[in-house]
């Protein structure tokens, strides 16, 4: 039989000989043995020992089926069944290939038309299947939908949307994901681990008394506790409309109303000149964090936007120096944000010195904001409750409003959406450039 190798559900695992074949061989952890009673699970790879003697195509399965096993086993802790899931899905494809809509039982008994329950029951006969239990309960709806439980609402919620999520980078989509994650969890903390058909407006309003103790305890502000009332209604009103649950819409007037946006505090422009674009202000600062502040403080770029720039994006030896926002492996946060801004000041000499971007930052906007607002603060550079590098957008765009630029050029470097119908393409280089001129800064003696 070989020697087999049980390690915890932690470890590695690897194969184990038996039988003349490889397999994944584990114990089941004491957590899941109430939804498993295989002890040890043994799954074969398939793989004969004598076709790969040291187990390393081998591996490669174990690794694979094991992953599986630990998503069977999560599954079964949170109430989904894979094999019901499953059963299901089959049981839609059947119907599929004979030209049949799926339709449970029970719903079929109340919608269908007589003509088509007759004519499903023909199916049956004359492909002479009643004796092949999968194939007539495909045609006549014998699998019950598998529920939907809370505790799994983010991960079929991230099926259904999955095809949106794409173009997004590793960092966007990690963020994209913890604040769902964290809703799911505090809701299934308040109300129990339970099938979405099974859920009340009770429910809904317990959640929203939950949220409001915690802003009344002064815990959160009143728009993060919206926000995680917001993660909870889309994701139910999602799954409710793909899985046609046919719930009620148990989450409308749920927020908490009162909520103001947070409205970052902007800095004056003659503080940015004097202070942050003071000669050695950022010196001991690395040389990538400290251009891509000069670069936000003259174009008012997003931080993702800069730290996304590549030698491809960032065009010296144009006529017009300037740096194209694309979305360019990440996802872009409106249509409007992807534009052409001239490079001029502070920004141009920075640019210069970092022709190819900034790699060390690329998809680490969260660090890098750490990092400088740290510096400002050990600085002095942060007056007022607020101020954060983002401020420095909004000192941008004051800077444009204050020499009376126009509404479509404060727009279109702003990479705001612009109210009125466009035509043509949009203001030239040499035209964003001359406004940007009006208002730039002078570059510390060293960037």
């Amino acid at each position: 039989m070989g020697q087999q190798i049980m390690g915890r559900p932690s470890a590695a695992a690897r194969p184990n000989r038996h039988n003349g074949f490889w397999f994944l061989v584990r114990r089941v952890p004491r957590e899941f043995v109430p939804f498993d009673r295989r002890n040890p699970v043994r799954i074969s790879t398939g793989i004969r020992v004598a076709d790969d003697p040291r187990g390393v195509r081998a591996g490669e399965v174990v690794a694979r089926l094991d992953r599986n096993l630990a998503r069977y086993w999560n599954d079964k802790r949170s109430g989904k069944d894979a094999d019901a899931e499953a059963r299901y899905q089959q049981a839609c494809s059947s119907a599929r290939a004979l030209g049949l809509a799926y339709v449970p039982a029970a719903e079929a008994a109340s919608q269908l038309p007589i003509e088509d329950m007759l004519r499903r029951f023909e199916t049956v006969i004359l492909r002479g299947t009643t004796a092949k239990p999968a194939e007539v309960s495909a045609v006549l709806g014998g699998e019950r939908p598998p529920d939907v439980m809370t505790a799994t609402m983010f991960e079929d919620y991230e099926d259904i949307v999955r095809a949106t999520v794409t173009a997004k980078s590793d960092r966007q989509r990690k963020k994209w994901r913890v604040g769902k994650e964290t809703a799911v969890k505090v809701f299934v903390d308040l109300i129990g681990n339970r099938a979405l058909t099974s859920l009340t407006r009770a429910d809904a309003l317990k959640l929203r008394s939950h949220w409001q103790d915690r802003v009344v305890a002064g815990e959160v502000e009143i728009g993060t506790a919206n926000k995680y009332i917001g993660h909870i209604s889309g994701m139910f009103r999602a799954i409710n409309e793909s899985r046609q649950l046919n719930v009620p819409s148990i989450f409308d007037r749920v927020r908490i109303s009162g909520g103001k946006d947070g409205q970052r505090l902007a800095f004056p422009p003659d503080f940015v000149q004097s202070r942050i674009l003071a000669d050695g202000m950022f010196q001991d600062l690395n040389p990538e964090a400290r251009r891509v502040l000069y670069l936000i403080a003259e174009t008012g770029l997003r931080l993702s936007e800069a730290i996304a720039l590549t030698c491809e994006t960032i065009h010296l030896d144009a006529e017009v120096p300037y740096i194209s926002v694309l979305a360019d492996g990440r996802e872009l946060k409106t249509d409007e944000s992807r534009r052409d801004i001239p490079l001029v000041g502070v920004a141009l000499k920075a640019m210069r010195e970092q022709p190819d971007g900034f790699p060390r930052y690329r998809d680490k906007a969260d660090s890098l904001s750490a990092l400088v607002n740290k510096a400002m603060d050990a600085r002095g550079l942060r007056p007022e409750p607020g101020q954060s590098l983002y401020s420095l957008r909004h000192t941008f765009e004051d800077r444009l409003t204050a020499v009376d630029a126009p509404d479509k050029i404060i727009a279109c470097l702003m990479g705001h959406k612009w109210s009125r119908p466009r035509y043509g393409v949009g203001p030239s280089l040499e035209h964003k450039r001359d406004w940007l001129n009006r208002i730039a800064f002078s570059a510390p003696s060293k960037v």
